[in-house]
């Protein structure tokens, strides 16, 4: 069993990374101190501990990668949480972002389509401190109906189309945030549900997720 321990130096190395991520962009002194907050070194293996704190994406269990944290914080912050609101997360991953989502007080609904990253989570200690995180093993692309309707939704992984059913689960005035298109560069975007069930769609910045892929995988 792994012994998890968040040392002077882990801290002083999220202090630098929380300063990376400022000079990059991201104003939101609430996400900024999530991220100061959270040791990012317990998401990932041993062998990552030296370089947890490099603003890098990381692979983790079942082919999947836990994100850069400028790209968690630029989500998080187009996703304009407050506390209290219900927000749809498809892709636990990690459950990295999640942590920073519960850490800003919102109630986190997650999907997770690997089954042994979903089981992994639910045996992770340190997310016995977000009670306010419910974890899900299903597909992402079917949301979770009887839940809704959220606030926010939140996709971490490269979807081919905004899916409808998401769409549907979404409060009026709610928004989502969603990196957009099959191939290897994404376009971040923010739609937003307006009365009626029509949506309106910001464009933003170019990533680079793993693909969004429907079912789930045992």
């Amino acid at each position: 069993m792994r012994k998890f321990e968040d040392s002077y130096r882990h801290k002083g190395l999220r202090k630098k990374l929380v300063d990376i991520v400022r000079e990059k962009g991201i104003r939101d002194e609430k996400i900024l101190d999530a991220i100061n907050k959270i040791p990012r070194h317990f998401f990932l293996d041993s062998a990552f501990d030296e370089i947890a704190y490099e603003d890098k994406a990381f692979p983790i269990t079942a082919d999947q990668t836990i994100s850069q944290p400028y790209t968690v914080a630029y989500q998080t912050q187009l996703l304009e949480v407050k506390p209290f609101m219900r927000v749809l997360e498809i892709g636990t991953g990690s459950a990295y972002q999640a942590s920073v989502l519960a850490e800003l007080g919102a109630q986190v609904f997650t999907i997770e389509r690997q089954k042994k990253l979903f089981d992994q989570n639910k045996g992770f200690e340190y997310l016995r401190r977000y009670p306010n995180i419910k974890f899900f093993y299903g597909d992402g692309f079917e949301g979770l109906p009887t839940y809704g309707p959220f606030d926010r939704v939140i996709i971490t992984a490269a979807a081919p189309i905004v899916p409808p059913k998401l769409v549907e689960q979404m409060k009026v005035g709610g928004l989502m945030v969603i990196p957009v298109d099959a191939g290897e560069i994404q376009v971040m975007k923010r739609i937003t549900k307006l009365e009626g069930g029509e949506t309106k769609t910001e464009v933003f910045d170019n990533f680079s997720f793993v693909p969004m892929l429907q079912g789930k995988n045992e």
